[in-house]
């Protein structure tokens, strides 16, 4: 089994993410020993942002790619492959400005790939990257699950359900600690509550809740 862990604070040892990221896999490596991990650190390796030359050389218009188009398509193929290869995902997702940090959004971008991650029929975009299991380590410094306006600010979570989804991948599973910036008893709670989701998220075997989707 290959578990790739995603890592994409900026606060570096300060970050809880990172804290919870290492303690996700190392539970998950206790539970299914026959996992190799890979490591990928997107905060001091983050891809460049997707632009013209990332997009170019899919849409085959030019008979001949650019140097930079190459080398941008060299990015997206590396990233896209090492993600397919996975068949478990870590990702430490903080909080940023009611989003997920731009480094990550920049390695989702490079994702979503027609053909690769997803494809487009007459019924609609179809998911390509299924049979996956996807744990993200969720930290907030605000409380944003138990209010319906909370819900509605925070576009970290949410966004990362629809965009797996989209890719297929149905067994998406939250270690979640908020309230980290209200205190040293909340940020105590906060992580005492995601420890206990880590061992249920990481004792559930890798894509059963897909396989219970099929059944």
């Amino acid at each position: 089994m290959k578990l790739l862990h995603i890592d994409s604070s900026i606060l570096s040892a300060n970050s809880t993410s990172r804290l919870l990221t290492a303690e996700i896999v190392a539970a998950w490596k206790t539970a299914h020993t026959d996992t190799a991990v890979e490591y990928l650190d997107l905060a001091a390796d983050a891809p460049s942002h997707f632009g013209s030359d990332a997009l170019g050389i899919k849409t085959g218009v030019q008979a001949q790619p650019t140097e930079a188009q190459q080398r941008e398509n060299a990015l997206s193929e590396k990233l896209v492959n090492q993600f397919l290869a996975a068949d478990v995902i870590v990702v430490g997702a903080p909080l940023y400005n009611f989003s997920v940090p731009t480094q990550l959004k920049a390695w989702i971008d490079r994702l979503a790939q027609v053909g690769r991650t997803f494809k487009y029929t007459d019924k609609g975009p179809v998911g390509l990257a299924g049979g996956k299991t996807v744990i993200v380590a969720s930290t907030r410094g605000g409380v944003y699950s138990t209010t319906e306006g909370g819900q509605a600010a925070e576009h970290q979570e949410s966004y990362l359900k629809v965009v797996f989804g989209f890719f297929g991948i149905t067994d998406v599973r939250f270690v979640r600690a908020e309230g980290l910036a209200m205190g040293d008893a909340p940020k105590a709670a906060a992580l005492a509550g995601a420890r206990a989701e880590i061992l249920a998220a990481t004792a559930e075997a890798a894509n059963q809740r897909d396989v219970a989707q099929a059944a």
